[in-house]
């Protein structure tokens, strides 16, 4: 994030970095090895300026920094020698100035470091020269002065400095008046065909050196090939065979159907890829999910999950997978297009003539979310874990119908175990304490976001923002706790809604999430517990608003009429960890 802070990002390529987001694994650009440490930024040509932050001495881990081709300046922070791991570094084609870190020097395990095309001055630091490992060092045009050290890399370039001076003519470099040119006809004669001499051996190697590493990098190709055809006839037949009801759409119907992935149909974006609004055959709308980075384990793991789990999974509060596409090159989910978006989307609606969302409609989706959470924990064979469950994840049909959805995080849990042990992921505020702290999840960690998902419907507020105008900004659970305790639980209400909602029902909810939020997972309520208690209220309701209001509170009678469930929706997009359409 300090990195992100210290660049101007035009072209938004860094919007997917969210502080938010506990994974940054699933980040654009960014890549982590299978211990989730992030060991690779390849940021080249992305239309970045700005500095770099010296805060990337922290990612200790880091392998490969690729940054060329961009419009960074300042000076290369000295901080970059910290991470011991590194190998490859390009910062080649920017306004990068002040001198070379000698700092750099000290990575034992670089192979790979170009700088050129840049505005770096001063001399050559010994200790980058005497890096024996290199097998290419590229300092080529920038300001660079003094005399030429010894290099030890294999093959470098420092052309383009026209102040460089020879070693051998040190003296002459350091402005010694005493000290002239060499003028010596014979010496220099000699000196030119040992040069020649040289530069014929060198230029044979290279030749001899290029042919092997091209017949190399020929094989390897054609075994990659192959084995990639393999991979997909195997992926294809696999998933032929196991999710037959699916539909198969091919790229050329998706490209077609999002007119060619435009931006203007993009409705939203995550940590694994864009989702488009289109339209297929007979103009069914659908939303189209295209993959990042579908070459990476990350993004080949995602595609994997969600059409298992939701293949699996069939319920009316849950996404319905509608289609995917597969190629060598790409991962392509398809999901009917609903137009309500998510809950996040409604409860934060910019328009504010009206609630998005009246009272009735909001207990009437924690119902719907709990009765998904319910199939996919007792009813689902196997059992799944969603491992994500807040407001940005509940999807809202044309009936205003909550459906569960991103399934990317999700994982089968068998009948054996109570709990799977993994990586965290998820989003900060809506994790369960011992999931965060241990890696170990269960329905109980469910239960848990499902609990911060009720306080978001009664407050209107983010996990993480639980201002309302009222508090600072901070984690909405201690808030509502502090009024739950001094019995205010009025203040806690959204103010969109206009002080209508049911007294008993608010108090009902908010005992409910603090249930559910508790820190020791055994002494959480079961989804089932959690849906027996929720339709019990939302019955009552009904049965009263059936008699013509009879008992019905005057909060009530200022809810939205039923008929305005099919209104043109409008709301903004924000971009999260979404897996379904938005």
């Amino acid at each position: 994030m300090a990195m992100k802070r210290e660049m101007r990002d035009e072209l938004n390529v860094m919007n997917g970095w969210d502080i938010n987001s506990v994974d940054p694994c699933t980040w654009n650009m960014v890549a982590c090895s299978s211990e989730a440490f992030v060991v690779s930024l390849e940021m080249a040509s992305t239309g970045l300026s700005g500095m770099l932050s010296p805060s990337i001495g922290n990612l200790s881990h880091l392998r490969t920094l690729l940054l060329q081709n961009n419009e960074l300046s300042g000076p290369i922070p000295p901080e970059i020698g910290q991470l011991s791991e590194l190998k490859t570094v390009d910062l080649s084609g920017n306004h990068f100035n002040g001198e070379i870190p000698s700092s750099l020097g000290l990575l034992s395990h670089l192979s790979y470091l170009r700088l050129s095309r840049n505005k770096l001055s001063g001399q050559i630091p010994k200790l980058v020269a005497e890096l024996s490992g290199l097998s290419f060092l590229d300092l080529s045009f920038n300001n660079l002065s003094g005399p030429t050290p010894k290099i030890q890399a294999k093959g470098y370039s420092i052309t383009g400095n026209r102040f460089l001076c020879n070693a051998s003519a040190m003296q002459i470099c350091l402005g010694d008046p005493n000290s002239a040119p060499v003028n010596d006809t014979g010496d220099l004669s000699s000196k030119v065909k040992e040069h020649h001499h040289r530069w014929a051996l060198s230029v044979a190697i290279g030749i001899s050196c290029t042919f092997l590493v091209l017949v190399t990098l020929l094989v390897f190709w054609a075994h990659w090939f192959r084995s990639r055809l393999l991979y997909t006839s195997y992926v294809q037949q696999n998933y032929e065979f196991d999710v037959g009801h699916l539909k198969r759409f091919s790229f050329r119907e998706l490209q077609n159907a999002t007119s060619n992935f435009s931006t203007r149909n993009i409705i939203g974006e995550g940590g694994f890829g864009v989702v488009y609004k289109g339209y297929v055959s007979n103009r069914r709308v659908v939303a189209v999910k295209r993959l990042k980075d579908p070459n990476f384990s990350t993004g080949e793991v995602q595609f994997q999950t969600e059409v298992e789990m939701i293949g699996l999974a069939v319920h009316r509060n849950l996404l319905r997978l509608y289609g995917f596409c597969i190629t060598p090159h790409e991962r392509l989910l398809v999901y009917p297009y609903l137009p309500n978006g998510s809950v996040a989307d409604r409860l934060r609606d910019i328009c504010r003539e009206k609630p998005s969302l009246d009272w009735y409609r909001r207990m009437h989706i924690a119902v719907g979310a709990a009765r998904g959470l319910v199939y996919l924990h007792e009813q689902c064979n196997p059992r799944i874990i969603h491992r994500d469950v807040k407001a940005a994840n509940i999807l809202l049909d044309e009936s205003f119908e909550a459906v569960v959805g991103d399934f990317g995080l999700a994982k089968l849990l068998d009948q054996r175990d109570s709990h799977v042990t993994t990586a965290v992921r998820g989003t900060v505020g809506h994790i369960a304490p011992e999931y965060l702290s241990t890696g170990q999840s269960s329905e109980k960690t469910d239960v848990f976001g499902f609990g911060i998902l009720l306080l978001e419907l009664v407050t209107g507020q983010k996990a993480l923002d639980a201002s309302n105008g009222q508090v600072q900004k901070g984690m909405i659970l201690d808030w509502v706790r502090t009024l739950h305790e001094e019995q205010r639980l009025e203040v806690l209400v959204d103010r969109d809604l206009k002080g209508c909602f049911d007294s008993m029902e608010l108090e009902m909810a908010v005992e409910l999430a603090l249930q559910c939020t508790r820190s020791n997972p055994s002494l959480r309520p079961k989804m089932s517990q959690v849906l027996k208690i929720l339709e019990g209220h939302v019955a009552q309701f009904e049965a009263e608003e059936t008699q013509g209001g009879t008992n019905v509170s005057d909060a009530r009678t200022c809810s939205f009429s039923r008929s305005d469930v099919h209104e043109e929706p409008s709301f903004t997009i924000e971009a999260m960890e979404l897996s379904g359409p938005r």
